[in-house]
Order: C-alpha cells, then structure tokens, then sequence
C-alpha cells in the first residue's frame, strides 16, 4: 500500500493535535510505519522559523512576511521530512500544511489566493496531501480552549494567534470551511466540538476508509 500524507487542520484549540498523536498510535498499533511532524517547524531550521513565527513580542508582522515565513519553513520541511519519508514507504502525519496558510494567512489576514497560491507553487511544486481532517468546532469554543490555563501551562505562555481577536477565529473557521467545500475529495469534516472520545471515533473512521478496516 502505498503511503499516505494526512494532515490535521483547524483553528488552535480544535483538538488537531491531540488526534494526531492517537491516530499515529492507531496506526502502529497494526505494525503501519509513521512519521509525525507539524508546521511551521518539523526541522531545526523550520523549528527556528517557528520561534519568530510564534513570538508574541513581535506584535506588527506585515502578513506577507508571516506568510514566507511559514513558507520557508515548509520548504525545508518538505524536503527534509516529508518526501523523503513517503518515498521510503512511511505514512506522515502532519499537524498543519498549506491550507492553514490559506485560512490564516488569506482569509485571517487578507492575503490574496493568487499571491498565495504562487508561493505556494513555489515552495511546495503543488504538492497537496492525499487527505485533511479539518477540526471543526465555533470559532468561541475554539479561543476558550486556545486561552485556556491548561493550553498556557502546556505551551508555555500564549502565542501571537492565541490572543487574535473572536472575529479573527471565524474568519479561518470560515476559510478552512470553505476550503474544505472546494476540495470535497480531500477533506473529511470531523466535528470537534465534542468530547475527545466523540471526536476520536469519528477520526478512527476516517483512517479506516484511507487504511482498511482492520482494526488492532
């Protein structure tokens, strides 16, 4: 079978991240080889980028400069990370890719999808993954979670988009929603407003269509 690049997308606080990690244990649980990463990061130079990228000090970054940032970071990580694991055979799981930059970056700062998607060909050669699991949940629930002291003491503090406005959350919830409407093949909605094992077993769903039904 060959190996599949599955992302995880939503607004911070929609429970992507925990999933991920119980979908990579699903996975090898049935003896599948796993990569799991996130963006913007994955490499030490992208994780370097991720700094800057996240660092509340820097209150006033001009959208173009955050959005190639990100880009940068996912050029290395492409070529450091992902390619060359699916070529080896080996799923990847990847918390964040291109359509966080579509749904941040262009519906959350106004950035044009032409601009975007010419970056985006540049950085990645049109590389998409094979399928997103968008995290959805109201935009509210989402910033009370992100805000949480849980989420602070986890994170160390709150990042530049944890304390982004409620208008900006739903305009990417709105962005994200209507990728997922353009790209109906590639998207699976999982309902996260719910408790973590409602969520779960909707995600263990989805990796049933993509991997088979073969349960651990």
């Amino acid at each position: 079978m060959p190996a599949s690049f599955i992302t995880f997308e939503g607004l911070d606080g929609s429970g992507k991240s925990t999933h991920l990690r119980l979908a990579a244990e699903w996975m090898m649980a049935r003896g599948l080889e796993v990569q799991c990463t996130h963006e913007p990061g994955g490499t030490p130079l992208g994780d370097g980028i991720r700094g800057l990228f996240l660092d509340p000090n820097w209150e006033q970054v001009e959208p173009q400069v955050e959005a190639l940032l990100v880009f940068a970071s996912r050029r290395q990580h492409l070529a450091e990370v992902i390619e060359p694991a699916l070529a080896a055979g080996t799923h990847v799981l990847c918390d964040r890719f291109t359509d966080s930059s579509l749904a941040y970056q262009g519906a959350g700062r106004g950035l044009t999808r032409d601009w975007l998607a010419a970056l985006d060909q540049l950085a990645t050669d049109g590389r998409q993954p094979d399928v997103t699991l968008l995290f959805d949940l109201p935009a509210e629930a989402a910033q009370q979670r992100g805000q949480s002291l849980a989420r602070r003491q986890q994170e160390g503090g709150l990042d530049r988009f944890d304390i982004e406005s409620l208008t900006f959350y739903r305009r990417v919830r709105d962005g994200f929603l209507g990728l997922a409407k353009a790209s109906p093949e590639r998207f699976r909605i999982i309902d996260s407003s719910q408790d973590i094992d409602t969520t779960w077993s909707q995600v263990a769903q989805v990796l049933d269509e993509i991997l088979g039904d073969n349960k651990p």
